[in-house]
């Protein structure tokens, strides 16, 4: 079968499977009391909404894949891994399990895709100059397995903290997974694309339903996959291809989730918080305090992503383009981060 077929099925056997499922999805949250309660100023919804919603996106994704990809070492490490995620997402939406709990079980996650061989071992240094020897790779070592590791988990909790508004996790990992397909098709990684056709499809046949105002959320258990997921197949579908990629493309494709979490442990870190703690300081939080409704401040955290991912793509084109829109990036980014940290500060006063 051509691979644009087995793509176009991919998307659509997973959309169907996810958005017929939710419903039963949504009544069984019901029965097992699985239902998010607003309870403090995080929350902007304003009456109880069922979550356990990433069962649905689960069943599309496993079924889609299972039937369309190839399932090689490294994808099956990442099946196992997802289904280990999934089983602590419906418990931590049904019991509320504690942060070290979920943190461990998330830690198994990973090493379980480690020893399918998921490791990042080498990447292309964004940073080299000229054509110094040994200047344009980035050998890791002994630090492979830690360094995964670290990224899988946090890549895997980053999701789930931009998880604030109805629709945006879902519709940022959905961004996310086809700026991924679109890459593996250009450095030919057709299995890669099919798993991200697949888990695009999955998060699109959810969309309907958790798009504002939510009929259901997709709780940890969706947050929490969309993480794992994206964490493990951006190390076998970017950083493996590591001649061509960078590691600037995927922190770029994942860089609306990884700043926001990275700004939330500065902030808390400043106020002397807890960085582990809950608060209102997201980037979601800050765009409905100033006026945004829940619909725009999406919209506006869709472009961001959007663009983003346009970038990954052309530095991922052209060499040149790389290092000129990199350098652009870090400038961007660095004054980005410096303007929260010095409202942080002005905040604290």
């Amino acid at each position: 079968m051509q691979l644009y077929w087995r793509i176009i099925i991919a998307v659509a056997v997973a959309l169907v499977l996810s958005f017929a499922a939710t419903p039963a999805v949504k009544w069984f949250a019901h029965r097992v009391g699985a239902i998010d309660d607003p309870k403090d100023a995080r929350r902007v919804h304003n009456s109880p909404i069922p979550r356990l919603g990433g069962l649905a996106i689960f069943i599309g994704f496993i079924l889609s894949v299972l039937f369309m990809a190839e399932i090689d070492v490294q994808v099956r490490g990442v099946l196992i891994g997802a289904v280990i995620i999934v089983v602590l997402g419906v418990f931590d939406d049904i019991f509320t399990l504690r942060a070290y709990i979920k943190l461990l079980v998330q830690i198994v996650a990973a090493l379980v895709a480690v020893y399918h061989e998921v490791v990042i071992e080498i990447f292309s240094n964004p940073f080299a100059i000229g054509d110094a020897v040994g200047s344009e790779f980035v050998f890791l070592g002994v630090l492979s397995i830690p360094i995964t590791v670290i990224w899988i988990v946090g890549i895997t909790n980053s999701v789930n903290l931009i998880d604030g508004l109805d629709g945006l996790a879902v519709g940022v990992s959905t961004i996310s997974a086809i700026v991924m397909l679109i890459i593996a098709l250009m450095v030919s990684y057709p299995n890669v694309a099919v798993i991200m056709a697949a888990l695009a499809g999955a998060c699109i046949g959810f969309l309907p339903h958790n798009f504002n105002p939510a009929k259901i959320f997709m709780g940890d258990t969706g947050a929490l996959l969309l993480g794992y997921l994206l964490a493990t197949v951006s190390i076998i579908g970017l950083f493996k291809f590591y001649a061509v990629v960078s590691i600037a493309a995927p922190l770029l494709i994942l860089a609306v989730p990884l700043f926001d979490t990275t700004f939330a442990f500065i902030r808390r870190l400043l106020r002397g918080q807890n960085p582990m703690s809950s608060d209102r300081g997201h980037f979601h939080h800050r765009l409905i305090d100033r006026g945004f409704s829940q619909k725009q401040a999406v919209a506006v955290l869709y472009g961001v992503s959007g663009l983003l991912g346009l970038v990954a793509i052309v530095i991922t084109t052209s060499e040149q383009l790389r290092e000129i829109t990199l350098f652009i990036t870090v400038v961007l980014a660095a004054a980005a981060v410096l303007f929260f940290i010095i409202r942080g500060l002005r905040n604290k006063k």
